[in-house]
């Protein structure tokens, strides 16, 4: 496992907090720092262990029924579950509470093809590179 960023630990805010959005919102389940998380109630969030569209990354660990930050706006050190390249989006999670990459997708304008842009699935933009599952490093939550 490489850690692009070894001077914080998982679930760490890197960016200044005069500079980040932290909320509070209560635990619809236990929540590890540094997991994925989306909004399961109004005002609740749970953790993500599969594709969601998740609001941001809990920043302290929390038993159910309990108020986590999340920061929804900033950097912080995640997981990914896959390679990520630098720069590109991601979104969260999977089985086991990872970051995973967000694709683009294909998009035909002039044929009578369908598809689907998922603008709320993004969570982010990778400010490292993760060359495997389970790799350390940052992301920029821009939700």
């Amino acid at each position: 496992m490489a850690d692009a960023f070894p001077y914080a630990e998982l679930g760490e805010l890197i960016s200044p907090r005069s500079e980040s959005v932290v909320l509070p919102f209560r635990a619809g389940a236990a929540i590890s720092k540094g997991d994925p998380v989306y909004l399961s109630g109004d005002g609740e969030v749970s953790p993500a262990t599969s594709p969601q569209n998740c609001i941001g990354i809990a920043l302290e660990s929390c038993d159910a029924g309990g108020y986590v930050p999340v920061c929804v706006i900033g950097v912080v050190k995640v997981k990914a579950g896959a390679p990520i390249a630098r720069g590109q989006a991601v979104y969260g999670a999977d089985s086991t509470k990872r970051i995973l990459p967000l694709d683009d997708q294909a998009v035909n304008e002039g044929g009578s093809a369908t598809y689907t842009i998922y603008y709320s699935r993004r969570l982010g933009f990778a400010l490292d590179s993760f060359s495997a599952a389970d790799d350390l490093g940052r992301i920029l939550v821009v939700k």
